[in-house]
């Protein structure tokens, strides 16, 4: 299933799910890093729409899961946030492009959105 197939299902789903983190790098990724860079207001009507994914905080409780997933994993601490915010969030599936599509991280398996599974 490629990429758009993805969102367009968790959106018309409604079961799309996502971290405070994961917005944050997303509005500077597309503000500041991308060649074409997309004007701050349209990104920030981005960030207001996956506002409906219900974004898990960064908060105490996700820092402390993100510590067992680092230790346990020997992930990068970035990482290991966003696994502990998927598993706070009661994800089964974890799509990123960084981790290893395939692997196991407390019973959630990761998938790389990128690339047929």
């Amino acid at each position: 299933m490629g990429e758009s197939t993805i969102l367009t299902k968790l959106w018309r789903e409604e079961s799309g799910r996502i971290s405070t983190q994961v917005l944050n790098e997303y509005f500077v990724t597309v503000t500041c890093k991308l060649r074409h860079k997309l004007p701050p207001e349209e990104a920030w009507e981005d960030v207001e729409d996956f506002e409906s994914w219900k974004p898990v905080p960064v908060d105490i409780k996700c820092l402390k899961v993100a510590r067992h997933v680092q230790l346990r994993y020997k992930i990068s601490w970035w990482d290991a946030l966003i696994v502990a915010a998927a598993s706070i969030a009661g994800c089964d599936t974890l799509l990123s492009e960084d981790l290893n599509s395939g692997q196991q991280y407390l019973g959630i398996s990761v998938q790389n959105p990128f690339i047929d599974n």
